[in-house]
Formats: structure tokens, sequence, C-alpha cells
């Protein structure tokens, strides 16, 4: 007997399902409820459609507010502004290359009450930091702030612990306020001039780095990991297929990559050793996915922070998780969009009014079901997100004062 989907919902309403099938059927094809239902797979020779050109419209009628600025002036601190010069591969000492103007910076920051713009890649030695800072700090005082990254291309130099202790000092001396890690350290940095095994986060030699971090009051803003989806197989089972199939050197699955645990660990135990530095840990501490972890290694580590920059994706499909975690930790978390001007790839990362209003609509309102890039389709995943909102005086900690207290300004 043949029956449609829409005959067997009319003839269940009119009879019950004795109607349309006998009992001795009904017994046949009642599936026992410990094994999986077929996944179901549409004949798109009807209508065939890739799945990139899959743009489906949201049918729900729900109340929508777009703050055009912050309710409360904002420390972005995390973008990018500049990177090291490299030629052939490699860093050209003291040269940077920077995106955009402060003026062209201005004008948004104006728009949508950004107070002050860090720029975590300043350059990987004082030299350039000092012209990044020239660039932006002294340009707009109080706009900008400027951090130093470690010099990873040095690491095999003779006496390089110290070494990069004193650069750091020499970066603090020409005005910079923090430190940036990239994930280079742990996923990219390689000993035997790149050909020999990973350097691991935990690699003693980085131990007078951390410290003088300490002593300086210089906090390190950190970045060790990635989604945990990026550790998987990218297969039909992955969650960020699209995203890692777009990009995939963004995988860091096989080969001799550690896993994600593994490099939060090493982190972990440098977070332990060195008790007098502050951490910043970007991305939700490279675990929003996972916020009970997160909030774990909070409780464990007093000088620990995190930073939610590109990861409203993440908060914003676990709402009730997301504000709980706000709500214990509001002290410790910070403003930040990891935005790049003038990018064209990451859609969740282009610096401009449209991804701050994202953010602003995520903390401050109520809102369901909303994009959380300025993106056709979802960079990130197919799902959508749910605002927070955030009371006035956990808004005031996360846009300003939780970052103004860890870089020192009033």
């Amino acid at each position: 007997m043949k029956t449609t989907r829409r005959g067997f919902f009319g003839g269940a309403a009119a009879g019950g399902l004795g109607a349309l099938w006998p009992a001795s059927a009904l017994a046949r094809t009642q599936t026992p409820i410990s094994t999986p239902a077929p996944t179901p797979r549409p004949d798109t020779s009807k209508c065939p459609l890739a799945l990139q050109d899959f743009q489906p419209k949201s049918m729900l009628h729900v109340e929508e507010h777009h703050p055009q600025k912050a309710k409360f002036p904002v420390i972005d601190i995390h973008t990018h502004l500049g990177w090291s010069q490299r030629k052939q591969g490699r860093i050209v000492p003291g040269e940077m290359n920077f995106i955009a103007t402060p003026q062209e910076l201005l004008a948004v920051m104006d728009k949508k009450n950004i107070q002050t713009m860090v720029n975590l890649t300043g350059g990987s030695s004082a030299a350039a930091v000092a012209k990044s800072i020239a660039r932006y700090d002294k340009a707009a005082p109080g706009r900008f702030l400027s951090f130093v990254e470690p010099s990873w291309h040095r690491v095999e130099e003779p006496g390089y612990p110290q070494a990069q202790a004193e650069e750091l000092e020499k970066a603090k001396q020409a005005g910079a306020r923090g430190v940036k890690v990239l994930k280079a350290l742990g996923l990219f940095v390689r000993s035997n001039d790149g050909k020999g095994p990973l350097l691991k986060i935990d690699d003693p030699r980085f131990d007078p780095m951390w410290d003088a971090c300490g002593r300086l009051g210089l906090p390190v803003a950190i970045h060790i990991s990635d989604p945990e989806a990026f550790f998987l197989p990218t297969d039909r089972f992955n969650e960020r297929y699209e995203e890692l199939s777009n990009h995939p050197d963004w995988s860091f699955h096989g080969k001799d990559y550690p896993s994600n645990q593994q490099l939060i660990d090493a982190r972990n135990r440098v977070f332990a050793k060195h008790k007098k530095t502050t951490f910043v840990t970007l991305h939700v501490g490279n675990n929003a996915e996972n916020l009970a972890a997160v909030g774990q290694n909070l409780d464990r580590f007093p000088n620990m922070l995190v930073e939610i920059g590109a990861r409203v994706g993440e908060l914003g499909r676990q709402p009730r998780s997301a504000r709980k975690f706000f709500d214990k930790y509001q002290d410790r978390i910070l403003f930040g969009t990891d935005a790049v001007p003038k990018g064209v790839e990451t859609p969740q990362q282009i610096f401009g009014e449209q991804l701050y209003e994202i953010y602003y609509r995520f903390l401050e309102t109520e809102d369901e079901y909303f994009d959380y890039a300025p993106a056709a389709v979802p960079p990130q995943g197919r799902w959508r997100i749910y605002g927070l909102g955030l009371p006035d005086a956990i808004l005031k900690k996360v846009y300003r004062d939780n970052a103004a207290r860890v870089l020192g300004l009033a």
C-alpha cells in the first residue's frame, strides 16, 4: 500500500493509523527505538542545488533591535592593524606592513563608540613595535595601543631565552602595552629551521619571556588553538565542513599536530608556573564550545582572563550557558573582535560598522536567531545566534572596565 506524507497525516487525522494500515502491517513497520532512522536523502535530480548556493530565509516573526553604537565606551582588545613584513617567508627585522590609516579607523570608531583599539600584531621586535606606535598610538593618543610579538624566528639562536626577555623590556620602553602570542607557538613553529618537531607551548626556553611579562606588567594575549572541529576529519559529520573546505589549510587533523586538549594542557602548565603573569586567553580561552571547561580553568588560574573575539557565533548558539558564564565571570571577560581592516575572506573578522553592530546586538539585546557575521552564508557553521541581554553593570565591565584594568589605564 503506497501512502504519501500528506495522505498519511490526512488519514491519521480522519481515522487514526488503523485507517491506513492494518495492525499486522504496523507491527512489521515499527522500528525499535534503539535503531537510528536512516538519513533522508533528497532527490536532487529534480531540484539541483549546491550547498554553497543554499541561503534560506528565516520565516520567524520576532522582535528585532539593532544598536547602532555601544551603550557604553568600548575597548576592543583584539584587532590586527598590521603584520610583520616578510621576504621569502622570513620576517624582515624591524619592518611592518600596515593595513589602514588612523583616519580610516577613527571614522568607524567614533560612530560605534569605540574608545580604543588594541593592535595585537604590532611587530616582533622593539624596533618594529616602535613603528606601529608611531603610525597609530602617537597619531591619535588614547585611541590606539600596540602589543609586541615574540621573535620566534630567533628561537634557536644562542642565548635566545635571555635575549627575548631583554627585547620585551626594550619594547615596553618603546611604548608596547602587552605581548601577543599567536598560535604559531604550538602549531607552526618548528625546530631545526622549520624542519623538525613542533615547539611546545611550555618549552622551558620561553620561561624567561613569561617571567619578564609578569615583571614588566605586560599582559599576554595568547591564542594557542582553534575550534575543536578543526582537529577532526573534514567530513560529513564535521559541523564546520564548509569553512574547512573553503580553507583546507586551517585543518589540524592528522600529521604530527597535537590535539586541541594537548595544546590547552600545555598552556595551562605555563599559567600554573608563571602565576605573576597575566594571560588574556583569546577566543574565549580557545574553547568556546565548552564553557564549563573554560570556567574550570578560570577557577583554577586567577591570572587568566578571556576575550570573545570571533566567537559570538559559538557563544550565541548557547545563550543560556553563555549568560550564566557572563554572570559568573563578569570581571574577567574582555571585549574583542579579532577585526582586520579591509579583509575579504573571513566576514566574522572584517573591521567595519556591521561587525560591531552584531556584537552590540548580541551583548545588549535578547533578539533571537540572527546572523553572527555580515555574510550571505554563515562562515563558521550553518547556525544563527541569540542575544544575551546583559545588564548595564556587566556591559560596562565587558566593554571597557576589565580591559582598562588589565592595560593599566585610568
